[in-house]
């Protein structure tokens, strides 16, 4: 039902996006710097639960709309790449913010099931995750296989495992470095810095590539 190609294109984008330090990226650091690895795979986890849902949702509220209509289509895109640049601007306005998240975290307190509440909470709120699902998802859809919702959950399902190895490096290394990023805000700083560059590269490839009916 699927290809080889469709599967290696939306595997190449959502790792693009994924590994962009966003708010997703930026909590689960925050989580492993304050509280150590466990916490922070807590919240990956619960992070990885909120694309499964947001998977669902977009499967079958965008699904049948891109299966019809390709103007419906082509706004998706153009307004989703608009909003991942849009992002990106944002995110290296305020990547000195992240000193300020660590702080918070470290005033706060709870066990792992806290942590994995507030990874979903994080995740299903993440409008860079939700504008991907919406607007770049359906690009590699092909309608003429038919079943385009189910295809959309299988490429949500590759999401969420990327998601999962991707962040769990990230709250690994932040948590084995914890003393090495708290020392100097000017890291953290490049962290959301490189992030909003990747983005707004990201979101000019979402409006220039991908499906054109």
């Amino acid at each position: 039902m699927m290809s080889t190609d469709q599967l290696l294109g939306f595997s190449a984008m959502a790792l693009a996006i994924i590994i962009i330090p966003g708010p997703s990226v930026l909590f689960v650091v925050g989580r492993a710097l304050a509280h150590g690895r466990r916490t922070a795979l807590a919240g990956v986890v619960g992070g990885v639960l909120a694309a499964l849902v947001l998977t669902v949702a977009v499967a079958v509220g965008v699904g049948s709309i891109v299966e019809r209509s390709a103007v419906v289509f082509t706004t998706l895109k153009v307004v989703g790449a608009v909003y991942i640049v849009y992002l990106g601007v944002q995110a290296i306005r305020h990547r000195r913010s992240l000193q300020e998240t660590i702080g918070a975290d470290e005033r706060s307190h709870g066990g792992d099931l806290r942590a994995l509440a507030q990874g979903f909470v994080v995740g299903v709120t993440n409008p860079k995750t939700t504008v991907f699902f919406a607007a770049v998802l359906p690009q590699f859809v092909v309608r003429e296989h038919g079943h385009v919702a189910l295809q959309m959950m299988v490429f949500g399902l590759i999401f969420a495992v990327i998601a999962l190895l991707s962040d769990s490096v990230w709250g690994l290394a932040a948590g084995t470095a914890r003393d090495w990023f708290a020392r100097s805000p000017r890291r953290l700083a490049a962290i959301g810095g490189t992030g909003g560059l990747m983005m707004i590269g990201l979101g000019v490839t979402v409006a220039t590539t991908g499906r054109k009916d």
